[in-house]
This record gives structure tokens, sequence and C-alpha cells, in this order.
């Protein structure tokens, strides 16, 4: 590795003594930081990631000098969000962090004896499952720095709720399993935190566990997540040896003791682990001198580096998203949490350290940087709705500006005024009420409607937030409720839960009559069902779970079709020519329209009728009924009248146009395909992987992990289902697995056969 190092950085080296040792300016590929401090103004054009975010340039000293107020306060705030794998210790480190800033008086287990529970599980059914199913908010302080801090969930079902978490946050801590590495969600939530241009700290937790191993996780995040890292605390002992951590930038040991390790001693590093230390030590400073020029510059000139440089090298590169620091721990045993709140506050962004933009309605949606002053126009964005005792909440963050208790605010997407009757600021389930926020927090308010996503100013301006990504749901099921004199209830739960949840649709079949409910998996809408049972009183009845399948096509076909009507008086007349095409595999688009008319055979003002028309025809195909995607629709010809077209006819001749052409296009059917981690001891492994070649699954990799085999696979969601029930009998109980959504692929050509049979069938008997 030295030599590997060696050679790059002397790379490095020669193209800054070449620049005269002047740092480039940033690039959306390279953000380089000249100051460890914060920023006090825009030092260079900005420059957006692929969400419109990008770290902002730090101020030069002369800026320093004269910059506002504000940012001293501003320095202080920190948002982050704490995501993982599901059961990696999220919730019990969130536990922790409230404990030792005085936010609790004492600590919860997560499904713990007393019968109370963590403060960040408020939920019931969050207590009795021992997991996390909604995003809960707090804040605390740690020094005089505060700090606001979501919690999510880690089990893919609840996907959503890390989205629009990380969406909003300025940094977040990916906690990482000592024993489990890095596993399926954690490379989900790892995807997340790039998509929005997230810094982050790794820390490892559960180093008191049986086979925990902090360098096999650290090389796996190198391999798996391809991140630059390095430790920057070496353990002191593992498993039940595990007494403290030795910070490798300050070459101090730690340990924790007291009843919940609340009191901490400092000491020399153990005699036995010198040679480790400098070891680790030296692996740190090569790894973060690949991302800092400064460091790197040092390192090669073989300068001592001091503590103090080493840490401000350390923010610089988190900072600019080329570096995670890596800290360890156990929080269930009360170890290595107050360090990683000081890593929180020394390495992850301030509110203005991450710049953000929002488009301008007024200028054509032009990009607008904002410069996170309390003293701008109010931006705000509604990232989470969550019914409350006293109405609905609304969580915001605010982005520039300042809200006010009794301030009007505009609602930028339906340009409605809204009061502003009660502002708060979360501490999980409870609320502590506050007269305003300032630009960089995250509060929530009473008496708001709106949907996730809207923004919010003061009226002088008409600015938008870009929004978050939201998955489509994968699974659905048919649902009615047990008794006829429920059903306002039953559509209130209904209600409530769509406009919380992005992810949980609500669908009326046509042709059976019965809702469907749709959602990211069985635990999902499991959940959604005890919920509408406990919280509105109804029982409900629960059909075979239903695969979101979808159609598509794989050839070119052409269309010629006259809708010509007569019936006295003004008659319909509208005639499209063109050609349905599938789009390409890398288009993210699903479906496409094109005029490609050449004169005005067809007026221009019918065109958007005519679109409207293969989008409606789109959401129905006629081989099982279900939505068309990856479609192009091109419109080459056509014929009007001068009295009998309209926006109808046109509509109708699109809707029957492509329903004429859709056979001779070759359509297939296209299943949710799911990428399966299987888990289970190696004497299992033959069975799991027979039973996955059973279900039409292929196999995409297989490793030995300690005594352990883990096994991913990519398995069609409609033979997933009793899938758990199945892997406990064949592996005595102990195999373990995580499902996420992958992509959709086309299903067998028997699968197809019997699908379509099977939906004709049904029609049949309609």
């Amino acid at each position: 590795m030295g030599r590997v190092v060696y050679q790059r950085l002397l790379a490095r080296a020669r193209s800054i003594v070449a620049r005269g040792h002047a740092l480039p300016p940033p690039s959306s590929s390279s953000r380089i930081f000249d100051q460890p401090h914060p920023p006090s103004s825009w030092p260079w054009p900005p420059t957006y990631g692929c969400n419109g975010r990008r770290l902002a340039g730090l101020a030069s000293p002369l800026e320093e000098a004269s910059k506002e107020p504000w940012r001293d306060a501003m320095q202080k705030i920190r948002n982050i969000g704490i995501s993982a794998h599901i059961d990696s210790g999220k919730t019990t480190l969130t536990e922790r962090v409230l404990f030792y800033t005085g936010r609790i008086n004492s600590i919860h287990e997560v499904r713990g004896k007393d019968g109370v529970g963590a403060k960040m599980d408020s939920m019931d059914l969050e207590r009795e499952k021992g997991i996390t199913i909604q995003s809960a908010a707090t804040h605390c302080t740690w020094g005089d720095n505060q700090i606001n801090i979501i919690d999510t969930p880690g089990h893919v079902d609840f996907t959503i709720e890390v989205e629009r978490a990380l969406r909003v946050l300025d940094g977040a801590v990916l906690v990482l399993c000592s024993v489990g590495g890095v596993q399926s969600q954690s490379i989900t939530v790892d995807r997340q935190m790039r998509r929005y241009n997230v810094p982050r700290l790794a820390f490892i937790n559960k180093l008191d566990r049986a086979g925990a191993d902090p360098w096999k996780v650290i090389d796996q995040v190198r391999k798996k997540l391809r991140h630059n890292c390095a430790a920057v605390q070496l353990p002191i002992g593992l498993e039940n040896e595990h007494r403290g951590l030795v910070d490798l930038v300050h070459d101090r040991a730690f340990y924790f003791n007291g009843v919940h390790g609340e009191t901490i001693t400092t000491a020399e590093i153990p005699i036995d682990l010198t040679a480790a230390v400098a070891d680790k030590r030296r692996e740190l400073i090569e790894a973060v001198s690949e991302a800092d020029d400064e460091l790197a510059e040092m390192f090669l000139n073989d300068e001592p580096i001091s503590a103090d440089e080493l840490e401000k090298a350390i923010r610089r590169a988190t900072t600019g998203l080329r570096f995670i620091p890596v800290f360890m721990g156990s929080a269930f045993k009360n170890k290595g949490v107050q360090l990683l709140l000081d890593g929180v506050v020394n390495f992850l962004p301030c509110p203005v350290e991450v710049s953000n933009f929002t488009l301008d309605q007024n200028k054509k949606e032009e990009k607008v940087a904002l410069s996170g002053s309390p003293e701008g126009p109010l931006v705000a964005l509604a990232f989470k709705l969550e019914e409350g005792r006293f109405g609905q909440l609304t969580y915001l963050r605010v982005y520039e500006g300042t809200i006010r208790r009794g301030d009007l605010m505009v609602n930028s997407k339906t340009g409605k005024k809204i009061k502003v009757p009660r502002l708060v600021r979360m501490h999980a389930d409870d609320m502590e009420d506050i007269q305003e926020a300032h630009a960089g927090e995250i509060v929530a308010v009473f008496g708001v409607e709106c949907s996730t996503g809207d923004t919010f100013t003061d009226g002088s301006v008409r600015y938008t937030m870009t929004s978050m990504n939201v998955p489509e749901p994968v699974m659905s099921l048919a649902i009615t409720t047990a008794s006829k004199d429920v059903g306002p209830q039953f559509s209130k739960a209904l209600n409530r839960f769509q406009k919380e949840d992005p992810t949980f649709r609500v669908c009326l079949d046509p042709d059976s009559g019965q809702t469907i409910i749709s959602g990211m998996g069985e635990l999902h809408l499991d959940i959604y069902v005890e919920r509408i049972r406990r919280e509105y009183k109804v029982d409900t009845v629960v059909g075979k779970p239903r695969v979101n399948f979808r159609e598509t096509v794989t050839q070119r076909a052409e269309f010629d079709y006259l809708h010509k009507k007569q019936s006295g008086g003004q008659g319909q007349y509208g005639r499209v020519v063109g050609y349905i095409e599938p789009l390409p595999e890398d288009s993210e688009k699903k479906f496409e329209f094109l005029n490609m008319m050449i004169g005005q055979a067809i007026p221009s003002q019918f065109m958007v009728a005519i679109e409207k028309g293969f989008i409606e025809a789109c959401n129905s195909g006629s081989l099982i009924g279900h939505p068309v995607e990856n479609l192009r629709v091109v419109l080459t010809d056509g014929a009007s009248h001068a009295v009998d077209s309209s926006e109808l006819a046109f509509k109708l001749a699109a809707l029957y146009a492509f329903r004429q052409c859709y056979a001779a296009a070759r359509p297939v059917i296209l299943e949710p395909l799911m990428l399966v981690e299987i888990k289970a001891p190696m004497e299992f492994q033959g069975s799991v992987i027979g039973d996955i070649n059973r279900r039409k699954g292929m196999i995409v990799g297989s490793e030995q992990d300690g005594d352990d085999a883990v096994v991913n696979a990519h398995v069609p969601l409609n033979n997933m289902f009793g899938y758990s029930t199945a892997l406990r009998s064949m592996t005595q109980g102990k195999g373990e697995f995580t499902m996420e959504y992958h992509q959709h692929s086309a299903v067998p050509q028997d699968v197809q056969l019997q699908l379509v049979t099977n939906f004709k069938k049904k029609a049949d008997s309609n």
C-alpha cells in the first residue's frame, strides 16, 4: 500500500509545485477547501451536484475579518442523521447520545425489560418489534454546539424515511456492525447519501460482540462502498476484552468508567499497542493525504504532522466528500459515544458549509444559491408529515430566513397564504414550543395543510426546492373492512397514511371493486394494517399479496388510426399516424412523446390531448392490465377536420391507436426483481442455494464470513412470499435475510403465458 500511496502523492506533489502551491478552483468533481473554518461568503461561482447541493468553499482571511455576526451561531449547528442496516444499533446509539448530552436522565434499551423502550422509538409497535418504523427528530447540545439528529429506520421497507431525512441533512453517521460489516441496507443507505452529497462519518458498533473485527469492516467499506476511509481510533481489546479506545489523531488512550460510561479517563497508550498505533496512524495520514493537498505536501517532505494539522486535514477531506473517518465503540456497553460526538462537531459541516440551491419560478426555474442567512427571505422545505395529537404535524428544514409563530407563510406550490399557529422543536414524540426558528434549524409546525416536498416562503420570492427521490411500490394487498359500519374510519386511516408516506399508495381495482394498498414490502404493509387496527379500531381482511407487474414493448410497431364519428350535429374526427418503440435501457424516463410531424396536418392545440390519450392508454396494458413503461411514442403524421376535430376526438384517436398497434410491438411482462442477501451457517449453504434456484433466482455472489455463508441473489418478488418461514425451517432458525428492490425484469415466456391466461379467466368471470 505504501508504494502505491507514495506514487500517487508524488504525482499530486508535482501538480502542486507546477501550480505554484495555488489551490485549484472547485468543480463538480473536486471540492477543495483552503481553510478549515466555516465560510463567510461564496468565494467562487457555485457548482452543483445532481441534487442541487454542493459543499460551499471556505472563507479567506480577508473575508473572515468582515463576516456577519450570525455566522458565529451557525458554526455551532450540526444537522445529522443516523443511518444503518437493520439491527446495527442506531437507536441504541441515539439513546446514548441523548443521555450524554443531558436530554434524557436515564437509559432505556430497545425492547427493554422495563417496558419503557428507547426514547426515539415512541410508537408502541416499534417498542414491541424492536425496530424503528418512523424516523424521529430530536436536538441536543454538546459543549456549546447544537446538534439536530434524525434517527432513521434500518429496514428497507421504510427506505423513504431515510430518503427524506438525508434530503435535508448536512451530515450523517453511517453505523456499521463490527460482526456483520457492510450489509445490503448499508449499501442502500450509502447510495442515498451519495445521491444527496452528504458528508459522513462511519461508526463501527458492537466491538463487545463475539467475532468483532473492525479492520475487516473497514476493508469492506473500501471494497464494497468504494470509499477512501481510515480509522481515527484503535480499540483497546475486542469482544469481552474491550476496555477503551486510542485516539490516533491525538495519540491518547481513553477509558469509559461509571455505571453508564459517563466518566472518561485519559491515559498513556498501552505499551503493547504502541507499534499498532504508530502503524494505524501512518495509515490514517496516508489515506487523508490522498484527499488533501496540504497534508500530502507535508507527508512527502517528511515534516512532522501535529494533531491540529491532521485534524484540520481530516475535516477538509471529510466535508469535501473525499474521505470518511471511521470511529469505533460499543453503544450498548457505553464506550466511544462521547468521542463520536466530538467527531461530529470537529469533522462534519455546519449549515453554511453546505450550500443549497433553489429554483426561482419567476425566472423559468433559474437556479439560485441560498446564502443560509437568517436575515434573508424565508425558504423552508416540508420534508415529512405526521398526524399528531393536535392535527397535522409538518416537519420543516429552514434553509434561509426566519420563521416566527404567528407569521404568514406562502406555499410556493399552491400560492396559499398560511398562518403559523404553533411552532415546535421535536424531541421524539415530545414537543417544545418555540417562538422562532432560524436558517439551519429543523422544526415542526401545526395546522399547515401541505404535501411532502412543498416549499414555503415569506411571499417576497417564488422559490421551490428540488424534490426528493421516491421509489415505486413493489407489492400490493387487497384489503377490506371486517364490518361495514367502520367505513369512514377506514377511509380516514388510508388518507392519513397516504399523506404521511409517499411510498404507500391506495387505489380501487376497477374490475373487482376491491381497495388495493401498495408498499415497499410485506413488513411495510403489515405495519400499516396493524396501525389501522390499533389507531383507528378497524379490523380488516387482507387478500393474497399482489405483485406490481409492469408491461413494456420490445420492438417498433406502426399505427395509423382514424377516429370518425357522426351522430348528428358536430361529429368527431381525428387521425394519428406514427409508431411506438422501446426506450433505450439507460433512459431515465418511463414514457416519452415526440412530435415529428412536418407541417400542420394536426393543429398544435391538439398535441396535448394526443399525448394525454397515449398516457391514458399506457395506464393499462392489454396483457394483464398493468401499466406500460419504457415506451416512446412518435407522431409522424395525421389529419384533422375544420369542424369535427376536437381535443376529445384526438385523445380517443391516440387511445385506440395505441391499442391497435400494441400487440405488434411484442409486449412483455416485467416483474420486480429483488436483491436478496442470505446469511446462514456454512452447513446450510447447499440448502439455501438450492431453494433460491427453485424460486427461479439467480445467484450473483457467495462468500464466507467467519462460520457463515453469505449468498447474494436476484429473485423474482412473486416467488419470495413466505420466504422468512422457509429459511428458518431449512437453517434451524439460524438463517437471516434482507431484501430490497433491484429492478423490473422480463418474466420467462411460460410465466408470461400463465399470467395472461389467469388475467383473461378473471376478466371473463367478471
